[in-house]
């Protein structure tokens, strides 16, 4: 029997979460503030001693391990060839992977993009290009930029293989922080993203912790393992697949609205149907996508970009409200908390819009092409319509009224048979902020972590 204490240093908050195996249960959660910017452990000591009064004593704990977004997370470039294949297909890697894509760029690289890379402080390069056997000049092109540019983070190459020597030279002759992994996409729209996805959470544990202050907590706990969106992920691909004897809940989507993004998880079969015809890069059965542009506070007024005009004059009329005043209040003040109906009504109204934004761009799309043979169905994309469970979880879902408003909102609610999204799903919240926990305990107890994790959803 173990006892486990779980932590998340996200950018906002530290979260605790302490597991008894022998209950096999949660017993304890405590949050404080992260305070990364100063010194980290005093946030997590605080957190501590909360946690500490909860359980009513000091516990001592058998593992202490951690998840981490502190510090912006981590922050990647994609670099690749073609933007529907090679880019896309490194996006994917690093949002598997747990980092935020901040910058994406196809082609050739100019210094303008070069210098992007270093004003926006990215801690890994993902350069890709051209499936193996195919086009190396670009690739070569590009890691002789990043050199001339004196880019001085580390820097992954996982495109065509034929091209892995001279991109060797390149980074012994500039001293760039180069590694070598296999083609992300080997061949045309065929994904290979397990070693560069290995290599970014090596480079993650081994030196972007360290770069954003985080290291100094290893001091105080056992090791931080994984970025949290990771661990989130793994607690997700964990629920849906089911351990040993103890069966998941099938297959399932998990959207997290937060202050920042709003983030996407689906784990499914990507189609269905045997009489389509599939288009545009595989599709990986556990598919994670962020949208920066989309949040609560920070990208709240990338919620007013995304409508159109029509529907701001649509909302405002329906709801009574000025959308675009509350929208600036809110990215204004990011620690605001609704302290009234109003208030309330309109966080709900941002989240379903976030949802549905989010949604429309992480599922996929089927088309009806009419050919002398007759109609043609063209899938690309994610087939999301049979999925069993839409979950939610984020404090403005799990603290919502009728959190079931919001979550609908990522379904076929319009009856668009072009948007492959959930038709008839169940509902459930994440309601202890379980996930990222599970998803670090499953790297020891994955079957004590199922369990918690479906003794703790709660139907809505």
């Amino acid at each position: 029997m173990a006892r486990y204490l779980l932590i998340d240093f996200g950018s906002t908050f530290t979260k605790l979460t302490a597991v008894d195996s022998e209950i096999g249960d949660i017993i304890a959660t405590a949050n404080h503030f992260t305070t990364v910017d100063t010194d980290i452990t005093v946030g997590y000591k605080n957190a501590l001693s909360e946690l500490h009064k909860t359980i009513g004593k000091p516990m001592v704990f058998d593992h202490v391990v951690a998840c981490s977004s502190a510090a912006g997370g981590l922050k990647m470039a994609a670099i690749g060839l073609v933007e529907e294949l090679t880019v896309e297909a490194a996006k994917r890697v690093c949002l598997g992977a747990g980092a935020k894509v901040e910058l994406v760029f196809s082609h050739h690289l100019n210094t303008s993009e070069v210098e992007k890379i270093k004003s926006k402080n990215i801690d890994i390069v993902l350069l890709a290009g051209g499936s193996d056997g195919g086009n190396s000049e670009c690739v070569i092109y590009n890691a002789k930029m990043l050199g001339e540019g004196h880019i001085n983070v580390p820097i992954v190459f996982g495109g065509n293989k034929s091209a892995q020597d001279e991109i060797l030279k390149i980074f012994d002759e500039y001293h760039l922080d180069g590694y070598i992994v296999e083609n992300v996409m080997p061949k045309i729209n065929q994904l290979n993203i397990k070693q560069a996805r290995e290599k970014i959470r090596e480079l993650f544990l081994k030196k972007i912790i360290e770069a954003k202050g985080i290291k100094k907590i290893e001091q105080e706990i056992e090791k931080v393992v994984l970025p949290t969106p990771e661990a989130v992920l793994r607690a997700c691909e964990l629920l849906a697949k089911g351990y040993l004897y103890e069966e998941g809940i099938g297959e399932i989507v998990v959207l997290d609205v937060g202050g920042a993004t709003t983030d996407l998880y689906s784990i499914s079969e990507p189609s269905k149907r045997g009489d389509v015809i599939l288009t545009g890069l595989e599709e990986p059965y556990a598919k994670r996508t962020v949208e920066g542009d989309l949040g609560m506070r920070y990208s709240a007024t990338g919620i007013l970009k995304a409508l159109t005009k029509e529907e701001i004059t649509m909302i405002n009329l329906e709801k009574g409200i000025d959308i675009e005043q509350e929208i600036n209040q809110r990215n204004l003040h990011v620690g605001m908390l609704p302290s009234n109906q109003l208030e309330e009504d309109v966080d709900r109204l941002l989240a379903e819009m976030c949802v549905y934004k989010a949604m429309s761009r992480h599922a996929g799309k089927m088309e009806e092409i009419y050919t002398p043979m007759g109609m043609v169905h063209h899938q690309t994309g994610k087939d999301l319509t049979d999925i069993e469970a839409v979950i939610g979880t984020g404090g403005v879902i799990i603290k919502a009224k009728d959190p079931k408003q919001i979550l609908a909102k990522a379904t076929n609610i319009f009856r668009n048979d072009f948007e492959l999204r959930p038709r008839r799903p169940k509902f459930y919240i994440d309601e202890t902020y379980s996930l990222y926990a599970m998803g670090l305990l499953s790297e020891y107890d994955p079957l004590l972590a199922l369990k918690i994790m479906k003794q703790h959803l709660k139907k809505v």
